[in-house]
């Protein structure tokens, strides 16, 4: 089943003559390469709705909008689900703070994200999928882990067992434990057979929001969230029979700040499951900050794409701002970002609009290459610069448009 995502976008094709080479990405676990192939499943970790969406947010969903434009051009099916994590202690907190119903902030976030999406020109996934309308999938899941021998019962709460994988386990102990702490995991709580065992379903307290399960009235752990609608969105109904295959999915991917705990828990729960590694690559983008700090929103230093957009920015300056850092790299925003973005993508849509220009073959070519090469925008957008001096110089190319074409397919820059 499909839920409300925003609408999809036209890709133009790129021309014969340009070759597409194999994707080289740096993963969790070194560089990987993706040769062409029929299809790819996708699996991005979704907002929490009760503050979106900020540059952090755009920042990430760019790197994978990037991943996802590659594969097409290679002429592979991307299958992509992404998650709405719409029930959380955070969004509870919020709605409880603004005095809001919870459901309420969290479709009026929802809403204004697929706004901000739409303008970055960010293509859309296939499924995306709110945790509350997967509950029933989340029940059958935590089921059959538990007759796999992965549960455990604390005073009504159900518990996974993380010590089976401990071994891979990407951090020291002790870092581990704090991070967990600090990022909503309750290592101290009295009774838990392992500090790091997180939680998969909470048992109803103090008239929260609850649904009816198998496990009782209650609502699911976070981990748990990622891992079920991400298998059940891209293998199928019959996720749970799936298991003659190395890896449950291609690519898990979201911001660094999700490496641990999130993406661990979310992929030892997935091995749980089906007794098959969770995903071929687990790939992260990098962190924005602002003043020195990492943009969140606990710290109160947010820049919302909206507000930008309501002042009038160009979404593709925002786009364009974003791309200049590498999609890895932890970078500090400021606003000059914008005025320089801004400066090149005029020079560029009016090199662009000449009869003549600069030969393009070769500027797409160098564009490939520079993707392909774990996503360099950086070379991409020197590469662009320097074309866009040449048409000063050597205007002998009257195909303008297919550079257009190429610049909206590989960046989803639309001029």
């Amino acid at each position: 089943m499909n839920f409300p995502s925003w609408p999809s976008l036209y890709l133009p094709q790129i021309s014969p003559e340009i070759t597409i080479p194999p994707l080289t990405l740096k993963t969790t676990t070194g560089d990987q390469t993706f040769l062409a192939q029929s299809e790819y499943s996708l699996y991005v970790c979704g907002i929490t709705p009760y503050d979106a969406t900020h540059l952090g947010h755009a920042a990430t969903y760019l790197s994978f909008d990037l991943i996802h434009r590659y594969f097409s051009a290679m002429n592979s099916n991307v299958m992509f689900c992404e998650n709405i994590t719409d029930i959380d202690e955070p969004l509870l907190e919020r709605a409880d703070r603004d005095g809001i119903n919870w459901q309420k902030l969290a479709a009026d976030q929802i809403d204004l994200f697929r706004g901000d999406m739409t303008a970055l020109h960010v293509l859309p996934p296939d499924d995306f999928v709110p945790a509350t309308a997967a509950i029933a999938i989340i029940d059958r899941a935590i089921s059959q882990m538990e007759k796999n021998g992965y549960v455990y019962s604390l005073a009504g709460d159900l518990y996974f067992g993380i010590s089976s994988f401990l071994k891979d386990l990407p951090l020291p102990i002790d870092d581990a434990l704090q991070i967990f702490a600090e990022s909503g995991g309750d290592p101290d709580r009295i009774g838990k057979l392992h500090p790091l065992d997180p939680v998969l379903w909470w048992i109803n307290k103090n008239e929260e929001p609850g649904w009816e399960s198998s496990h009782g009235f209650g609502r699911p752990g976070w981990h748990i969230e990622c891992s079920v609608i991400s298998l059940r969105y891209l293998l199928g109904e019959d996720f749970l029979n799936r298991k003659s295959r190395d890896f449950a999915i291609d690519i898990q991917g979201g911001g660094s700040d999700l490496f641990f705990p999130h993406h661990f828990m979310s992929a030892a729960q997935s091995q749980a499951l089906l007794g098959i590694p969770f995903a071929r690559a687990t790939i992260h983008s990098g962190m924005v900050g602002l003043d020195g700090e990492k943009m969140s929103k606990s710290k109160g230093n947010l820049i919302f794409v909206s507000r930008l957009l309501s002042d009038g920015i160009d979404p593709m300056v925002i786009r364009l701002a974003l791309l200049m850092d590498h999609y890895q790299s932890d970078r500090m925003w400021e606003r000059t970002r914008l005025i320089e973005a801004a400066e090149i993508l005029e020079d560029l849509r009016t090199a662009i609009s000449r009869e003549e220009v600069a030969p393009v073959t070769p500027l797409i070519n160098s564009i490939v290459l520079s993707l392909s090469n774990n996503l360099d925008t950086v070379g991409a957008i020197r590469e662009i610069q320097k074309w866009i001096g040449e048409c000063d110089v050597s205007p002998t190319d009257t195909n303008g448009g297919e550079l257009s074409r190429s610049l909206d397919l590989l960046l989803g820059i639309a001029l």
